[in-house]
Formats: structure tokens, C-alpha cells, sequence
């Protein structure tokens, strides 16, 4: 008897032992997390050259109200906590040390622009905090080896330069390419791109001129690049620049074959302020579809996210592509942190981040999927051409992959 009994209790305890132990296992939380909230932090340029893009903080912001009043995620609400920096480096170091310290955010998502991720990468990768998605192509942002807890997650600039470059070689062999470029790691990237792409025919590419973000007018580099003899002209631009050189190539009555990068095709803040009518004929690439598009008309990603934005962001304008932009990053980021569970500790929100599988969004084009691994931390590398009819963007030709070397 004596002997069962101690059995028992040896049981017993080995039971409370198992049951600590995968309750221990079962969760596990960083600062910015518990069995309630989830405090994700972000820096957008809200104010200042850069504000077109503020409008994709917001659009975030909603979506996490919406998945909030679902019930949240495993049963925790989203605190999403968005600081403007003006589009400006110190500021943007400044708010992700005031995000860390103190609002202890379990992660930054979606910092915007390269020079404000720039400036923070060191201190995020420092305190071995996420810097998880940014909102730059920028490659520097996808080297896990040197940096494993920063992670891009649109298309980087030299696999959009690559896609440009195989278009020119096979459609303008014998082209001359002029290519106004943003002074930063962004724009050398671009422009690095389209030289690799060009390969032994760089030399197509006969004049560039560079510009600041800040700069009030890009009225003299326009004409310059007109003035070089060039028939391609490649603007890799912000949204104002990319406005105001749009303006400016019509001014002037130049008809280059006109190529703009990815982040300044939305309708609504690049095309009509330049004027629509100015804008046709130009080409560049997408990889969500754009509401502007009569494709998407009765499709059922389109129509989700119109939906959502009627109820959750009904001033958010809806011929803006960075709202869709907005909604698709904050699916990655949900899809990320219900892949989490119960393990919401820095470590493995990078993990599960490095742990994505053919994921899509709703509004990402047909064929575009999301893969990372731990040595590739460039979530999509796909794209396709589009051309802008003086209404709206039309796709053209295949999905192209510009993969740059992991």
C-alpha cells in the first residue's frame, strides 16, 4: 500500500511537472506581448517630401482595428503604434528608440523609405528587435547574415532594375537611356539593377542625373536628360519627383519610351497631380493589383479590400494603390503572428517571419507568392509590366523574376 501510494505521488508530480512545462512551452512572451495585447510599432513620414506614402500607415491601422474587432489574433488585440519622422534619418532614430524604450514594442513593422531604415538598422539589429518588413526595396535589407533581424518584403530595386533591363534589351536594342535617379541607397540600387540587367550593354545608358528628395524642383536634370539625345527615359523618383518629371518631360514636348519605378504608380498621388493625359503611355511594373485596373472589377481580393475600406478607412482614397499596399503588408504581418501561437518572443517572430510558404494576399496578383527562408529574407521577387492607358494601368506579358543573388 505503501508503495502504491508513493507511486502516486511520484505520478502526481511528474503530471504537475508536464502540465508547468507545456504550459512554460505553451507561452512565452517578449516585451510588447501577453495573453491580451500585441504592441507593434511603425515610422511613416506623415508629414514632410514624403507624405503621399502616410496614407499606408493608415490603411495598416485599419486593417488592425478590423482584425481587432474579429477577436484579434489567438485572442490577443493588435496595439499598433504609429510615429511620424518627417521622412527624416535623426527623427526616424528617434522614434524607434522612443518605440523600443519606451513603448516596448515587440517588434517594428514597416518602417518606411530607405534612409529612415538606414538609420535605425544598427540600433534594431543591436537590440535584437524585429525591423520586420520595411517599406523599402532597398537590398540592404535582406542580408540575414549580417543583419537577421531586418526583413524587406516588396520586390527590391535591383530585381525591379533587372526587369526593365530585359524589357529594353529585347523590345529597344539599340535604345538610348537617360535615368533621373533619388541621391540614396535606394536609387543606386535601382540604377545598379538596370546596369547588371543591361549587362554588356550598359553602355545604352548614355546619361543620369540625381536628385535629393528634399530638392523643391527637378526642372534642370529633366532638361539635361532631354538634352543628352536619349529616346528611354528611367525616373526612379519618390512621388513628387516622379510627379513633377512627368510634368516636365510633357512641357517640354519629349517623347522618350518612359519608364517609372514601382513606388510611384499609384493614380491618385503620382499621375493626377502630373495629369493623366501627361502620364499615358508610361510603363512599370506591379505585383498587387491596382483598384484603378477594370481587371480586377468582379474580383474577389478587390472587392474584400474595397469592403474593408468602406467600413475601416472610408476616407482612404480607392484609386490609391499604396492602400492596397497598406492592406497587403498587414496580412504578411497577421499571417506571421498567428504562425507565432503561443511564442511571442522576438526570437521566433523572426523565425516564423524566415518561415513563409507560398503565402498570398488577396491583392497580390495571380502567381505572386510570398516565400522566405533563413538565408532569404526577400519575400517577393516577382513582378509583372504594366502600361497606363490615360485612365489606368493595363498588365502586359508574363510574371518575370529579377532574382538578385541571396
Amino acid at each position: 500500500m505503501l508503495l502504491h501510494r508513493t507511486g502516486l505521488i511520484a505520478l502526481v508530480s511528474l503530471v504537475s511537472v508536464a502540465m508547468a512545462t507545456s504550459a512554460y512551452a505553451q507561452k512565452k512572451y517578449d516585451p510588447g506581448a501577453s495573453d491580451a495585447e500585441i504592441r507593434i510599432g511603425n515610422i511613416m513620414p506623415y508629414s514632410g517630401p514624403a507624405s503621399a506614402y502616410g496614407t499606408i500607415g493608415k490603411a495598416q491601422a485599419a486593417y488592425f482595428n478590423k482584425i481587432n474587432a474579429e477577436g484579434g489574433i489567438n485572442g490577443r488585440k493588435i496595439n499598433f503604434i504609429s510615429y511620424d519622422d518627417a521622412y527624416s534619418p535623426p527623427k526616424a532614430v528617434e522614434q524607434a528608440r522612443k518605440l523600443v524604450e519606451s513603448d516596448e514594442v515587440l517588434l517594428v513593422f514597416q518602417p518606411l523609405g530607405t534612409p529612415s531604415n538606414s538609420a535605425i538598422q544598427k540600433y534594431m539589429n543591436a537590440k535584437k528587435v524585429p525591423q520586420l518588413f520595411v517599406a523599402t526595396g532597398a537590398t540592404k535589407f535582406g542580408d540575414p547574415q549580417n543583419f537577421p533581424w531586418t526583413m524587406g518584403w516588396q520586390p527590391n530595386y535591383q530585381s525591379e532594375g533587372r526587369i526593365y533591363a530585359a524589357y529594353i534589351k529585347k523590345n529597344y536594342p539599340n535604345g538610348r537611356i537617360a535615368a533621373l535617379w533619388q541621391n540614396d541607397d535606394a536609387g543606386r540600387d535601382q540604377m545598379k539593377g538596370l546596369r547588371d540587367g543591361l549587362g554588356d550593354k550598359a553602355n545604352m545608358i548614355i546619361a543620369d542625373k540625381s536628385y535629393e528628395v528634399s530638392d523643391p524642383t527637378i526642372d534642370s536634370q529633366i532638361v539635361a536628360l532631354k538634352d543628352s539625345g536619349a529616346d528611354i527615359l528611367m525616373t526612379w523618383a519618390a512621388p513628387k519627383g516622379a510627379a513633377q518629371a512627368i510634368r516636365k518631360v510633357a512641357e517640354l514636348g519629349w517623347k522618350p519610351v518612359y519608364f517609372i519605378g514601382n513606388v510611384s504608380t499609384s493614380v491618385a498621388t503620382v499621375l493626377k497631380p502630373a495629369g493623366l493625359e501627361n502620364a499615358r503611355g508610361i510603363i512599370s511594373t506591379a505585383y498587387i493589383k491596382d483598384p484603378t485596373d477594370p481587371t480586377w472589377k468582379d474580383d474577389p481580393g478587390i472587392k474584400a479590400w474595397s469592403a474593408f475600406m468602406e467600413k475601416y478607412y472610408p476616407e482612404g482614397d480607392r484609386t490609391n494603390n499604396n492602400n492596397v499596399y497598406g492592406y497587403a503588408t498587414a496580412q504578411t504581418m497577421v499571417q506571421v503572428l498567428k504562425q507565432c501561437g503561443d511564442d511571442l518572443t522576438r526570437e521566433n517572430v523572426m523565425r516564423q517571419a524566415a518561415s513563409l510558404k507560398d503565402f498570398s494576399s488577396d491583392v497580390l496578383l495571380p502567381g505572386i507568392r510570398i516565400n522566405t527562408g533563413k538565408d532569404d529574407f526577400f519575400p517577393i521577387e516577382q513582378m509583372q509590366l504594366m502600361r497606363f492607358n490615360g485612365t489606368s494601368w493595363e498588365l502586359f506579358g508574363e510574371i518575370i523574376s529579377g532574382e538578385v543573388g541571396h
